[in-house]
């Protein structure tokens, strides 16, 4: 599926923006926990960045199991949408706007302010050669081209959203790809959760994917309950941010930094 047909805030049995009748991807489990939730999500924004190698139409075995968090969060009504990077033109580098620096096209700063929009942020993984996706690669060093930038309290601009990732695969690596994602985000300013990630692996070699027939990954208890606890800790502390209005600005001010103020004294130029 493209951009435009990922589902933005679905909740159950709702359609989608081409029109196409939502799919129920959860469990009984999952749908119990999302009917007992006592939380008010509905200001909440979501994005899944699917760091896939296969371009739209083709299947994405990554997006199926995103597409399980995605519906937990779109039945508590948050709005959650989907990107598949590589259905895009996006430049490699490190700097905001890459056509700035020799480059004829970069979909980078569109996507970039749609990151920006959201309080929750969820990086889709496959695994080859034990390691996160070469596009994974790419996204990450894009969104550390914009990790200078400053919110209005004079932090960096990631300070105050959640990230987690999710990972799919036919080899291991599922906790070293998760390890040096979130590791990524969190020094980048996301604020990372208890278990944050969640991830499928088939059996080792050659053999079916996620979503191939007769692969037991829908159905996997151990991947349904890491997806389950992700996507409700990504809403509990994305909850907890909005509601604190963010991270706490001291000590951490980059604007105060460069101004020469110790955080504990008052700023020289000033007395």
């Amino acid at each position: 599926m493209c951009d435009e047909e990922l589902v933005a805030g679905l909740q159950a049995g709702d359609e989608n923006e081409t029109g196409d009748q939502a799919v129920t991807t959860l469990s009984p489990k999952q749908v119990e926990l999302c009917a007992q939730s006592q939380w008010d999500f509905t200001d909440l924004r979501a994005m899944f960045i699917n760091c896939t190698l296969k371009r739209s139409p083709e299947q994405s075995h990554t997006q199926g199991l995103a597409d399980v968090s995605m519906e937990i969060m779109g039945r508590q009504g948050v709005k959650v949408e989907a990107v598949r990077a590589v259905d895009h033109d996006i430049a490699t580098g490190v700097w905001p706007d890459m056509t700035e620096h020799g480059w004829e096209q970069d979909d980078w700063p569109a996507i970039f302010d749609r990151v920006m929009a959201c309080d929750i942020l969820v990086l889709c993984t496959p695994i080859w050669l034990g390691e996160k996706s070469s596009v994974c690669t790419q996204v990450i060093e894009r969104l550390y081209g914009n990790s200078h930038l400053l919110n209005e309290q004079g932090q960096y601009a990631y300070y105050g959203r959640v990230g987690g990732c999710l990972v799919t695969g036919n080899e291991d690596g599922v906790k070293h790809c998760a390890m040096n994602v979130l590791y990524s985000l969190q020094h980048l300013g996301y604020v990372i959760p208890p278990q944050a990630d969640a991830g499928w692996i088939g059996e080792a070699g050659p053999g079916p994917s996620y979503l191939d027939p007769g692969s037991g990954g829908p159905e996997n208890d151990f991947t349904n309950r890491n997806t389950t606890f992700m996507t409700w800790n990504l809403l509990h502390l994305a909850r907890i941010m909005k509601d604190a209005g963010g991270m706490p600005a001291h000590g951490n001010q980059r604007s105060e930094w460069d101004a020469g103020c110790r955080f504990d004294f008052p700023n020289p130029e000033h007395r």
